[in-house]
């Protein structure tokens, strides 16, 4: 359950701990954002703080406060908050350092987190070692410094991990609204999903940007995906560390691909979060869907005047996956009666400048441009910087795109090519004429597939499967990790092993040829030139001096599968963040050459399986390519289920399971090696 923050994030009365330049600053940007309630300095000694009377004590207080900033030393903090708590406060933001996050440091944060918890009981605080919030809705404030944004009456909210990023982002000139901007420092008692919830329940939050260094409790994200998926409010995130592996790359391919930024990656996919990789991109995309709201489709409908900017679109919408569908009929007509003979009619459109100026046959051509299959029309133009150019001539874009726009009544973005382009005071113009103003083509583009991601309807998924915390690990050998998947449905080749020289003379003479011969023990067995294929008779002598060099104590002999259609990985990791990485791709030897795989987080289902399988650069080979046969759907299904079930069985224990490669056939799909590392509970 939410906790009830409304008293906090939305005070009627103020209390600022301490008296040092961060709690003066708080007072002055109260002042400055027009608070209407009263901001109460406490201070044992001084009588002014900020320009504000000051207290000697919480209790000498005309009031409980509803909201108070706690700008203390960590030891002060812990009895301040004991006694907020006492006296009924509303809740407290904790600015002091030295808790948890620091217990490598000063060997008792842990301990003075856990009194601060005490301390707190069930009265909200955020952080320790925070910046606060500000709400530009209600011009209040916890905020120990400088800020650049200014009070709205619906916009954004942004929650950040990061204090120095949450100053960066108010800084923003692209005419983006901001309704809340808050930190969430060490998140000791509230966390980043309980906090973006209660932020989302304001109704004048349209969407929530977040960025994240770490998820931290999964359940907890998942309700807080499930909450905006209800409110009808989309979530951006900016997932910081997503080059780092989620372990090292020592026995399996699946731990080289798959790390924390594939976990991270998939479960914002899972949820329906839309993921950006830059903090531009997270901004131009929540000012789209402040005003826009996400996208039916893809489908855009770009105006320039120049054939440079058009093709320039056209090929930066093909690398964000967005399509720009051929003119109708109907647009076409419309679009000559404005334009003329000498201009092509096209998507991206360039109607030239011979009717620049001109307002009605401007307004005229982008109303016929936007009214067709495109759900968003774009048109493009940077404006000259005003320091140094006049750009009243520009003016007419305004006027005919606010024209376009209410005779169609389709959202309609006024794109720069460079950000530079589009200075604040042009995005707050295009804001007042009904237009969403873009900073840079690539942004804004990205800003447009995102919220078309996001348009496409979504159920709840699964609980993620989480993750043990297994100790003492070890790797089962080939024979041992086979045998444990076949339990549990998984089709693996008829094998025997043989641990002497004499066993594997005797097992060669048994078994029916084609076999493979396979040596024990090794990670990358092809590479370590452990892998032997017999396929006559005559090559038995042969096979089995070879096979004694391998660089083993023993050996596994297999049938050989024969006439593979293609060969697949599937890897699972325990990723401790953000659950188990399923990954799936290309497999045999070129595995980390291609590259060629794809990611979700466990459990999935068949359906899950089969979008997953279709994004892969190997699908047109498993479906049939050029008349070949194709591989048998059902079995790689069957096979990776197979996979999932034993992953749900050992949860607890299990750090990597890997089959590379599953064989797949016509008519069947066969784990022909296989890796599983587990070890035991805690």
């Amino acid at each position: 359950m939410t906790p009830d923050l409304s008293r906090l994030l939305r005070p009627a009365s103020i209390a600022v701990i301490g008296g040092g330049t961060w709690c003066a600053n708080l007072i002055r940007q109260s002042v400055a954002m027009g608070f209407a309630g009263p901001v109460w300095p406490v201070h044992p000694t001084k009588a002014e703080i900020g320009g504000a009377r000051a207290y000697p004590s919480l209790s000498a207080l005309p009031g409980v406060p509803d909201a108070v900033f706690v700008g203390v030393n960590r030891d002060a903090t812990i009895a301040t908050i004991a006694q907020l708590r006492e006296m009924g406060a509303g809740g407290a933001v904790c600015f002091a350092a030295g808790f948890l996050e620091a217990e490598a440091e000063l060997g008792d944060g842990a301990e003075m987190q856990a009194r601060l918890l005490h301390a707190a009981g069930d009265m909200p605080i955020i952080g320790p070692n925070c910046y606060g919030f500000v709400n530009y809705l209600d011009g209040a404030l916890l905020w120990p410094d400088q800020h650049g944004g200014q009070r709205c009456k619906s916009g954004v909210a942004i929650l950040t991990q990061s204090s120095n990023i949450a100053i960066n982002l108010s800084m923003q000139a692209r005419g983006l609204p901001i309704a809340y901007l808050m930190t969430v420092g060490n998140q000791a008692q509230l966390g980043l999903s309980a906090l973006g919830r209660a932020l989302l329940e304001d109704p004048r939050v349209t969407a929530l940007g977040l960025h994240i260094e770490g998820v931290g409790d999964l359940r907890a994200f998942e309700a807080l995906a499930e909450a905006a998926r209800r409110a009808g409010k989309p979530i951006v995130a900016l997932k910081s560390g997503r080059s780092d592996q989620a372990r090292a790359a020592t026995q399996s391919h699946t731990a080289s691909l798959a790390g924390s930024g594939a976990g991270a990656a998939s479960l914002l996919a899972r949820l329906g979060i839309a993921q950006v990789t830059s903090l531009p991109q997270m901004l131009e995309t929540l000012k789209l869907l402040h005003f826009a709201g996400p996208l039916p489709n893809n489908a855009v409908v770009s105006i320039s005047c120049s054939g440079g900017e058009a093709s320039l679109m056209a090929d930066t919408a093909l690398d964000h996956a967005l399509t720009l569908p051929a003119l109708t009929p109907t647009q076409s007509r419309a679009l000559r009666a404005a334009l003329g003979p000498r201009v092509a009619l096209a998507n991206p459109l360039d109607y030239h400048t011979f009717i620049w100026g001109d307002v009605a046959a401007m307004a005229a051509t982008f109303a016929a441009a936007l009214d067709g299959p495109a759900d968003i029309g774009v048109m493009i133009a940077d404006f000259p910087r005003p320091d140094r150019c006049d750009p009243s001539a520009w003016d007419c874009i305004f006027e005919a795109g606010a024209e376009a726009q209410r005779r169609v009544g389709k959202p309609l973005a006024l794109i720069a090519t460079l950000p530079d382009c589009l200075s604040e005071s042009v995005a707050e113009r295009a804001i007042a004429s009904g237009l969403i103003p873009l900073a840079g083509l690539d942004d804004g583009l990205t800003a447009i597939a995102r919220a078309a991601w996001l348009g496409q309807g979504r159920s709840t998924p699964l609980p993620l499967l989480l993750p043990g915390t297994p100790t003492q690990p070890r790797t089962l050998t080939e024979a041992e990790a086979k045998a444990a998947l076949a339990a549990h449905g998984l089709r693996i080749p008829q094998a025997r092993r043989a641990a002497t020289p004499a066993e594997l003379t005797a097992t060669l003479s048994d078994m029916a040829l084609p076999l493979v011969i396979k040596a024990e023990g090794l990670a990358h067995k092809t590479e370590a030139g452990g892998v032997i294929f017999v396929h006559h008779a005559d090559d038995l002598a042969e096979t089995q001096a070879k096979a004694r060099a391998m660089p083993c104590q023993s050996w596994l002999i297999e049938e050989m599968i024969a006439a593979p259609i293609a060969e697949l990985l599937i890897g699972v990791l325990r990723d401790p963040a953000h659950g188990f990485v399923l990954t799936l791709g290309a497999g045999g030897t070129l595995t980390e050459i291609l590259r060629d795989t794809t990611s979700l987080l466990l459990p999935v289902t068949e359906a899950d399986l089969t979008q997953a399988l279709s994004h892969l650069r190997a699908a047109p080979l498993l479906g049939g390519y050029r008349g070949q046969p194709a591989a048998n759907h059902a079995a790689i299904l069957k096979a990776v289920m197979a996979v999932q079930d034993y992953v749900i069985a050992h949860a607890a224990t299990l750090e990597e399971v890997e089959i590379n490669p599953l064989l797949c056939t016509a008519s069947d799909a066969v784990a022909v090696d296989a890796l599983i590392t587990k070890g035991e509970r805690p």
